[in-house]
């Protein structure tokens, strides 16, 4: 195949994935790869057709393998996976909070009340865990 129609391919298989399929960067790595085969052949090496389509195949797989999963992750953004709950989450308690005792709290743009739980008393502007949730209420400990 002469070099221009390796170019063509290769720039229709890197147009398809950029404008009209999201076939997750696996077309990118056959279009560079085509236009890669073209571009030797501009170079003028005199390779063989079956060559040619040998050497487009390994430099596709090649490619795909060695850098598609990082280059995806890097241009798509890792996606926002959201939490279900709050258990685990480390809250600031804004007032002391002695042991069986109750008060309220902003987390997350919510207010919510937190209790307690454990046997000691958890002062103002301290991390502590949540352990569990009853509705709107968190249950803490400092122990």
């Amino acid at each position: 195949m002469p070099w221009w129609g390796w170019m063509i391919i290769g720039s229709i298989l890197f147009g398809a994935e950029l404008f009209a399929v999201d076939a997750q960067f696996y077309l990118v790595f056959l279009g560079l790869s085509a236009a890669l085969v073209g571009l030797l052949g501009l170079t003028g090496a005199d390779i063989q057709e079956w060559a040619q389509w040998l050497l487009f195949a390994a430099l596709s797989l090649v490619s795909m393998v060695t850098f598609r999963k990082s280059l995806y992750a890097k241009i798509r953004g890792n996606d926002v996976v959201f939490k279900e709950g709050v258990t685990g989450d480390l809250v600031e308690i804004k007032d002391d909070l002695a042991p069986g005792s109750s008060g309220r709290l902003e987390f997350r743009g919510s207010v919510w009340n937190v209790k307690n739980v454990g046997s000691q008393l958890i002062p103002a502007g301290a991390k502590v865990e949540v352990l569990k949730t009853e509705g709107l209420t968190m249950h803490v400990s400092s122990d």
